[in-house]
């Protein structure tokens, strides 16, 4: 295990990864994301991926609706993520945080005895996802920050717009599309946006189409 590893493209990552599903979330590439593991498989998965290169697949189930199935079917695409922080809780949990790398394609699972399931990963298609920056300056920021303002006074949001300005569109972008109250279909299709500009656009349209939503439930109560 190396602290502070990067990863300068998909030669460097291995090729299967841990899966921890969960529907409803997203990573993307250099932003955090904070979860709970409690499940003895996957505190297990935790185990394991310190021991190692410390990363872990985020991916969603591909169902929405709630199920027993301990193997349900998955999305063929998730994000990689590196373990930056973790804290035993004490009471059988632990906290940590994910820093996302790169997306993966699922092209198989690993055969294992281990308890979680392992995939795996294809990550070539998402070269772009190693590049910080990569794709910046094709997105329209002015549209992005106009649909965020419509949203934050529609849902009466306090918004820090001083950390907006200072923002990048990168970090804008996939920092609004792992915050936005979408469902886990809408979250799916933002993780597969081709480009940082798909994605913005995605996100804007996903906006827009909530507030419409939010517009027509208003008028129907009044």
């Amino acid at each position: 295990m190396k602290l502070n590893r990067t990863f300068a493209g998909p030669a460097d990552m291995p090729e299967s990864i841990p899966l921890f599903p969960l529907s409803g979330a997203l990573l993307l590439p250099r932003r955090p994301i904070q979860l709970t593991v409690f499940e003895p498989r996957y505190l297990e998965m935790l185990d394991d991926a310190l021991s190692g290169e410390r990363l872990i697949g985020v991916i969603q189930p591909a169902s929405e609706e709630e199920t027993s199935n301990p193997s349900p079917e998955l999305y063929p695409l998730g994000c990689a993520g590196r373990i930056v922080q973790y804290a035993e809780i004490g009471d059988g949990r632990c906290f940590l945080t994910l820093m996302g790398v790169a997306r993966f394609r699922v092209t198989g699972e690993a055969p294992s005895e281990r308890p979680y399931r392992t995939a795996v990963a294809d990550y070539s298609p998402f070269s772009e996802d190693f590049q910080e920056g990569a794709g910046e300056a094709a997105v329209d920021r002015d549209d992005l920050i106009a649909a965020l303002k419509r949203f934050a006074e529609v849902n009466e949001i306090k918004v820090v717009w001083s950390d907006i300005k200072k923002a990048s569109n990168e970090a804008l972008v996939n920092g609004l599309s792992m915050m936005s109250p979408c469902g886990p279909r809408e979250k799916q299709a933002l993780l597969e946006a081709p480009d940082l500009k798909s994605r913005a656009e995605m996100l804007v349209a996903i906006t827009t189409i909530e507030l419409a939503r939010g517009q027509d439930a208003a008028t129907q109560i009044h």
